[in-house]
């Protein structure tokens, strides 16, 4: 039986300010798997970013964690102390890289002398740039980075160096769950390559033991993922093996957002890319019932109405009325 990293269990997340109460996140449940790569995909808005910086315990101005459970390596992130938060949690179990991490990067600050105040932040302890140089070095050779990079400054780095550097630095303390957020989404395809093979060289060596990397880019997820979460409208609509879901997708929106990516496999090459019709709804006031039925070319009467229940289906969840009906038969 797999044993659970991250567990989350209907987890409401959010921003308020003079726009109104937006729902973000809402009633999300989802698991990551010791030793397993999970993706989370969806279009722009969808609340990807907004779940994985709730999942920190640390949410950005104007986010608030409303209700709902976030449990990592038996923490429940929200009812932790921020103190311990700090010091046992972070970088130690859980490390997040976000979606803008190359300006995580104090351009005035060596990567060595940033390693050293992020040291002394964690540990308590005060490094030397020398300490924390010595500290880092070995890591960065692990991950095919030369331990120079820790001498440069940021603007003496490439785009795809800064990020590869971000995350070598995010994960030195090699913690069981690593949030990367859109990482390859400001890079070049070649920047990109060597990114997946980090990130797959990370996983292979178990310096990292399980991820979950959020991306509109199903071309990226596809080649580093085990399972997969589709997500709209800040709702979890689909989940199953990579697998399954690209071959055979059993939401209506995971099968228009397959179609509107570029072909993932050889044999699909030919088919035309099409676009999802219309757009998602505003979550300061979503549409009752599914979320999706506005949007969707199998809309029922029940759809607009009642939420679809989450159905198991050979070991695949799914909120689909669709569904529903195809499984009663």
């Amino acid at each position: 039986m797999s044993e659970p990293v991250l567990q989350t269990e209907n987890l409401v997340g959010l921003y308020k300010g003079a726009f109104g109460v937006v729902r973000a996140v809402d009633e999300v449940s989802l698991t990551v798997n010791r030793n397993e790569i999970m993706g989370l995909a969806g279009e722009s808005g969808c609340g990807k970013s907004t779940y994985t910086k709730l999942l920190t315990g640390t949410p950005v101005p104007l986010l608030y964690y409303e209700s709902g459970k976030v449990l990592v390596e038996g923490y429940d992130i929200w009812n932790t102390p921020p103190e311990v938060l700090r010091k046992e949690v972070k970088c130690k179990l859980i490390s997040y890289v976000p979606q803008a991490a190359l300006d995580a990067l104090n351009p005035t600050l060596r990567l060595r002398q940033l390693v050293r105040d992020m040291l002394k932040e964690r540990t308590g302890r005060k490094y030397s740039e020398k300490e924390a140089r010595e500290f880092l070095a070995e890591h960065f050779e692990e991950l095919n980075l030369d331990r120079y990079v820790l001498d440069l400054y940021p603007h003496e780095l490439s785009g795809g160096m800064k990020q590869r550097a971000v995350i070598a630095i995010s994960t030195y303390a090699k913690p069981s769950l690593l949030l990367a957020d859109e990482p390859a989404s400001s890079l070049d395809v070649s920047s990109q390559r060597d990114l997946i093979e980090m990130l797959l060289d990370m996983h292979r060596k178990e310096m990292i033991k399980s991820m979950l990397v959020s991306s509109h880019d199903l071309c990226v997820l596809r080649q580093i993922c085990d399972r997969l979460a589709i997500m709209y409208a800040g709702k979890i609509v689909e989940v199953g093996s990579m697998e399954e879901i690209v071959n055979n997708p059993l939401h209506p929106y995971a099968e228009l957002l397959l179609k509107s990516a570029l072909p993932l496999e050889r044999w699909t090459k030919h088919e035309k890319m099409e676009s999802i019709w219309g757009k998602p709804p505003d979550l300061r006031n979503p549409p009752p019932g599914c979320r999706f039925h506005p949007r969707c070319p199998h809309v029922m009467d029940i759809c607009k109405t009642r939420m679809p229940p989450d159905l198991e289906i050979k070991r695949r969840h799914v909120q689909c009325w669709l569904s529903a009906e195809e499984y009663k038969k």
